[in-house]
């Protein structure tokens, strides 16, 4: 999902003319709206001056990210900044400011998408976002319970029917919410409520839960792998103690990096299903997926050799703990700032102590009755070409399925990190998941 070199064809920005005489943007609420091929994406934003320093923060209600503090928030000239770095795509938004200090229009870009944006201001009232993050649907309860350590972890239920299991659900990576929503992607996206909807039609009941940096603005906050782990140890007590989980086992559901998660602590639950699990260690997925997007553009071979081998550097000098190195010209700004990513001080650590995670290792151990699940047009973690014969379990090969296992009918040729998300939105239809229902109708 790391779009890296291709061809951008900026869109044109028609500024307000600027008269000599500029007020800059009242202090408040200001609200506006991306127009993306699948619809409006709202956004909301909350702009302060506190001791002569401008402050932001932003919500966008349809992926579930409330007050998100930004940073560089900057007027001058005319001119209103800021950007969310933390953030995968590293989203900023740069524009001319009206002169009456009410309306900011500009682009917003992420990820290497740059979209025109307007922003207007709606009042004094500081920014309450009651539309944002989950909300309780019909068969669903909101709920807290203590994670690793003892840190608050937001979740939500889902109660079930007949089936004899209740599943723990495990997002993927990065700031992928309980929903799987992730502001990379660039449109309303809740696959994981898709699928707990799902699994409640198989008569099966779920708990879905916030990973802990999920809205935290804490840099120290501890994000191990020591951490994750134990908070999923914590989701599966919290499901045992459940009304909607009484006399039930528990199947753990982790998807993508949560399914490399869930091996890590497998024992503790009574069967797992490993939805688009990586089908090898982070490290090589990193570089198979960077040198299929350099193969994808059409990078020469020199070229190829100089970004890979700058990649590959940054992940030994993760591996031995040292600084990172810096890039030889003619690396990809895209590769940069993977590397950057990859080396942030507060995930560092579990970057580390992940990148070398052999998944088929730890799927040899299983005892539980297990099935993995990947669809053919899955760009992101693909099924390798042979399943080692050490894993025991159910593999399972869903047709016209994207990562998310939504249906993806364009040749898997065609598809790319950015090409393939335009199908990740919740008004792309789920992919056919029978041979997942016939197989859970196996449990007992």
């Amino acid at each position: 999902m790391n779009p890296l070199l291709r061809s951008l064809t900026l869109l044109a920005v028609l500024a307000l003319p600027v008269r000599a005489q500029v007020h800059p943007p009242k202090p408040g609420h200001w609200e506006g709206a991306l127009q993306l091929p699948s619809g409006k994406l709202d956004l909301l934003l909350d702009l302060r001056l506190k001791d002569g320093a401008w402050q932001g923060a932003l919500t966008i209600p349809a992926q579930g990210v409330k007050d998100l503090a930004l940073e560089g928030v900057a007027v001058a000239g005319g001119k209103l900044k800021f950007a969310s770095p933390g953030i995968p795509g590293d989203p900023r938004f740069e524009g001319a400011i009206a002169a009456d200090g009410q309306v900011a229009t500009g682009t917003f870009s992420q990820g290497g998408a740059r979209l025109p944006l307007t922003l207007r201001y709606a009042g004094e009232a500081p920014l309450t976002a009651a539309s944002a993050g989950p909300v309780a649907r019909a068969g669903e309860r909101l709920v807290q319970f203590p994670g690793f350590n003892g840190f608050p972890l937001n979740g939500t239920v889902l109660a079930g029917g007949s089936h004899p299991y209740f599943a723990v659900m495990v997002a993927g990576s990065g700031p992928t919410d309980r929903d799987w929503s992730n502001p990379l992607i660039p449109m309303p996206s809740h696959a994981g409520r898709d699928v707990a909807d799902w699994l409640r039609a198989q008569g099966i009941g779920s708990l879905r839960y916030d990973k802990r940096f999920i809205g935290s603005k804490d840099p120290k906050l501890d994000i191990s792998l020591d951490a994750q782990a134990g908070d999923i140890k914590a989701a599966i007590t919290e499901a045992r103690k459940l009304p909607e989980a009484k006399g039930k086992k528990i199947l753990l559901v982790g998807h993508s990096e949560g399914a490399l998660l869930s091996l890590v602590v497998a024992d503790h639950a009574d069967a797992l299903l490993l939805l688009s699990m990586p089908g090898m260690s982070m490290g090589k997925l990193i570089l198979a997926q960077v040198q299929a997007q350099l193969t994808a553009a059409g990078a020469p071979a020199d070229v190829s050799a100089t970004n890979m081998g700058y990649l590959e550097s940054v992940l030994d000098t993760i591996r031995r703990n040292q600084p990172l190195p810096a890039a030889p010209s003619g690396v990809a700004p895209g590769i940069v700032a993977l590397a950057k990513g990859l080396t942030r001080p507060e995930s560092l650590g579990f970057v580390r102590d992940t990148l070398d995670l052999d998944p088929w290792v730890l799927a040899a151990r299983l005892s539980e009755p297990s099935a993995i699940v990947w669809g053919d047009r899955d760009v992101q973690t693909w099924r390798p070409p042979t399943v080692p014969a050490s894993y025991h379990g159910l593999v399972l090969d869903l047709p016209d399925a994207n990562h998310l296992l939504k249906r993806e009918t364009r040749p898997r040729g065609e598809l790319n990190g950015a090409t393939a998300m335009t199908a990740y939105g919740d008004k792309t239809p789920m992919a056919d998941l029978t041979p997942v229902a016939e197989w859970l109708k196996t449990l007992k």
